[in-house]
C-alpha cells in the first residue's frame, strides 16, 4: 500500500501528474473502434465534410462524461455499475442489465468484425477465420490484466499508439482543406440516411461501456482517496488525463471522417471498409492503405479487449455475478461469429451496431449525472449548478437525435 501511494505523490508532484495519466487511455479505445471507423468512413465518402459538426460535439460531450464518471469512481471507491446495482430494485436491475448486454452484444459485434475484416485486408483472411482469431487474440490481451492493471494499461496504450499512425498516415499524405473543414462545423443535416449516420457516429463516439468502465478503472487504479487535499490534485491529474487521451481519440475520428471525405468522396464503393481502403491504395499508395489496415487491426484487438473488461464490470456491479474475463470472452465472441458466419455486409454491421450502442448511451448517461449531482453520493464533490446544466445539455443532445432517427425512419418508411 505504502508503494502505491509513495507512486500516487509523486504522479502527482509532476506537471499535471502525468504519472497517474493511463485509466482514461484504456477508455478512450472504445472511442477509436472498428465502429467509429465504419460510421466515420461512410459519412465521410457520403456527405463530405458535413458532419464534421457531429464528431466535435461527441468528443466535447465525451471528455465531460468520462471525467464524471472517472470523478465518482475515486470520490465512492465504487464503479457506476455498483452504486447503481445498489439502489435498483431487482426488477429494474435486471432490466438495466438486459440493455447493458445488448449494446455490450453490439459493441463486441462491431469490435470482432473490424478486426476480422483488418485480417482479410492484410491477408486474405476468410472473415468467420479471422474474428476466431481477433477472439483468441483478445483473450492473450485480457491475461496482461490479470497481470495488474499498469500491464493492461501499457498494452493497450501502445495499441492505441498503432492506431493513431494507421489512421492519421493518409490524411498527413492528403490534407483537408482548412474551408471545407469549418464548414463542416455548422450543425445540418441532409436527409434521413444523414441523420442515422450522426446518431451511429454519436453512439460511437460516446460510448456507454466506456461511460460504465472508466469509473473502475480510475478507482482501482487510484483507490479510494478520502483526504481533501490529495483528493482534489488526483482529481485535477485524472482530469489532464481525460482531456489528453479524448482530444487524442477525437482527433483520430476526425481524421478518418476528413479522409473519406478528401480522398474517397464519390469514389464507388466507398463508403465499406474494404472499399475504402481500397480507393486508399488507389489514391494515396500502397504503404498508406496497409498502414490503415495495420491500424483497424490494432483497433479491433484493443477495443473488443476493453468491451470485454467493461462488460464483466457490468455484470459484476448490477448482479453480483463475478465471471473470469476469459470465459465472458469465449461467449460474448459468439453472436459476433454468428454475424459473420451468415454472411452480412460487416460495414452496414459494424455502422448499425453503433447506432444500438446511442440509444443505450442515456440509460448510462442519466444513471451517472444523478449520482455525481447527488450530495449523498459525493458530498462535497457533487456537481454544481452549470456542471448539472451542461448534464442536461448532453442528456437533451443525445436523446433529441435518437428521437429524430426514430421519426425519421418511421417517416421515411411510411412514405
Amino acid at each position: 500500500m505504502k508503494t502505491v501511494e509513495t507512486r500516487r505523490r509523486r504522479g502527482l508532484r509532476g506537471r499535471g501528474g502525468v504519472g497517474l495519466w493511463g485509466p482514461a487511455f484504456v477508455a478512450a479505445i472504445a472511442y477509436v473502434d472498428p465502429g467509429n471507423v465504419a460510421a466515420n468512413l461512410t459519412a465521410g465518402a457520403r456527405y463530405g465534410y458535413l458532419l464534421v459538426w457531429v464528431l466535435v460535439v461527441a468528443c466535447l460531450i465525451a471528455v465531460h462524461v468520462q471525467y464524471r464518471s472517472a470523478k465518482l469512481g475515486l470520490v465512492t471507491g465504487r464503479s457506476l455499475p455498483e452504486l447503481l446495482g445498489e439502489r435498483l430494485r431487482r426488477p429494474a436491475r435486471l432490466a438495466f442489465w438486459a440493455q447493458a448486454e445488448v449494446v455490450a452484444a453490439a459493441t463486441d459485434v462491431a469490435e470482432v468484425v473490424g478486426g476480422a475484416i483488418a485480417l482479410h485486408l492484410l491477408f486474405d483472411t476468410p472473415l468467420l477465420l479471422g474474428g476466431l482469431i481477433v477472439g483468441v487474440a483478445s483473450m492473450v490481451l485480457l491475461a496482461a490484466q490479470r497481470r495488474g492493471q499498469r500491464s493492461f494499461e501499457a498494452v493497450i496504450v501502445a495499441l492505441l499508439a498503432v492506431i493513431t499512425v494507421g489512421f492519421l498516415s493518409s490524411l498527413l499524405v492528403n490534407p483537408a482543406p482548412v474551408g471545407e473543414v469549418l464548414g463542416g462545423m455548422v450543425p445540418r443535416f441532409q436527409g434521413t440516411d444523414s441523420v442515422l449516420l450522426a446518431a451511429s457516429m454519436l453512439g460511437a463516439t460516446v460510448m456507454p461501456h466506456a461511460i460504465y468502465l472508466h469509473s473502475a478503472l480510475a478507482r482501482d487504479r487510484h483507490g479510494h482517496v478520502t483526504e481533501p487535499g490529495e483528493q482534489r490534485r488526483l482529481l485535477r491529474a485524472t482530469k489532464h488525463d481525460v482531456v489528453a487521451a479524448l482530444v487524442l481519440a477525437g482527433g483520430v475520428n476526425v481524421a478518418m471522417l476528413l479522409t473519406a471525405a478528401t480522398s474517397l468522396s464519390g469514389v464507388s464503393g466507398t463508403d465499406t471498409i474494404d472499399g475504402a481502403h481500397a480507393a486508399i491504395g488507389g489514391a494515396l499508395g500502397p504503404v498508406v492503405a496497409t498502414v490503415f489496415a495495420v491500424g483497424l487491426l490494432a483497433s479491433g484487438l484493443a477495443s473488443t479487449s476493453v468491451g470485454c473488461y467493461a462488460g464483466a464490470t457490468v455484470m459484476q456491479g448490477l448482479l453480483r455475478v463475478q465471471v473470469p474475463l476469459l470465459a465472458r470472452r469465449a461467449v460474448t465472441l459468439v453472436p459476433a461469429l454468428v454475424v459473420l458466419a451468415i454472411g452480412v455486409d460487416p460495414t452496414s454491421a459494424l455502422v448499425i451496431s453503433q447506432v444500438v450502442l446511442s440509444f443505450g448511451i442515456p440509460f448510462a448517461l442519466v444513471g451517472l449525472v444523478r449520482l455525481t449531482s447527488s450530495r449523498a453520493v459525493m458530498g462535497s464533490q457533487a456537481d454544481g449548478g452549470a456542471t448539472r446544466l451542461v448534464n442536461a445539455a448532453c442528456v437533451v443532445v443525445i436523446v433529441a437525435l435518437n428521437m429524430s432517427l426514430v421519426w425519421l425512419t418511421v417517416s421515411r418508411g411510411g412514405g
